[in-house]
């Protein structure tokens, strides 16, 4: 799966010179928490987030007054707060790519790039609906997690036992396990009661860790 399948597009862009409450305030319309900057060539500049908005408020223990505090504000423009050192992705990078970048360097989002052009924009919330994609979180089924020996054939064995009760594996993922020797393995399957999945697998399988209708 590649970035462009599932990047949140068209892409709102702001300017630099744009003020930060407009850009608050247009947040809030759109229900996102961060925009790419462009300048007036389209050109990304920076990003700039809900939290570098606010963080360019006064602290409540200033003395300034509060139209004195409105007026500094509202001179604030996203040039001054934003991000410029950018890490952007192109939209054919690996979902997975960009779920790594994302961790390792704790980005809630990452602007998505054709040809220097923005056209997207992946996030922390497209990701967790990928999450629940695959594994099945919004379908009905029986929930399966088992611990699998970390051996070529086991996923077979796995599927075709499920296959001969009559079950279908609606989704399938593969997790670190206990250590290097095994896996932990997430099935929904629909067609099977949780008893006649269990009495299938366990025989295949180090530990069933959880089984339930889901």
């Amino acid at each position: 799966m590649l970035v462009k399948e599932r990047m949140s597009y068209p892409v709102i862009t702001v300017h630099p010179e744009m003020p930060i409450m407009d850009a608050l305030d247009l947040m809030k319309k759109e229900g996102v928490r961060r925009f790419p900057v462009v300048d007036k060539r389209g050109r990304l500049v920076g990003i700039v987030s809900k939290e570098d908005i606010l963080h360019a408020a006064p602290s409540d223990a200033t003395s300034l007054s509060v139209w004195e505090v409105n007026y500094l504000i509202s001179k604030i423009t996203i040039e001054t707060v934003m991000s410029a050192n950018v890490v952007t992705i192109e939209e054919d990078t690996p979902l997975e790519e960009a779920a790594r970048i994302m961790a390792d360097n704790k980005f809630g989002g990452l602007p998505v790039l054709r040809e220097d052009k923005v056209v997207g924009i992946i996030t922390e919330t497209d990701l967790f609906k990928v999450f629940l994609e695959m594994l099945g979180a919004r379908e009905q089924g029986v929930r399966v997690e088992v611990l699998v020996p970390e051996v070529p054939g086991e996923l077979a064995k796995l599927t075709k036992a499920i296959f001969e009760i009559g079950g279908n594996v609606l989704t399938l993922g593969t997790f670190l396990g206990e250590d290097t020797e095994n896996r932990d393995v997430v099935l929904k399957v629909k067609g099977a009661s949780a008893e006649a999945i269990e009495k299938a697998v366990r025989p295949l399988v180090e530990r069933i860790i959880d089984i339930r209708e889901a």
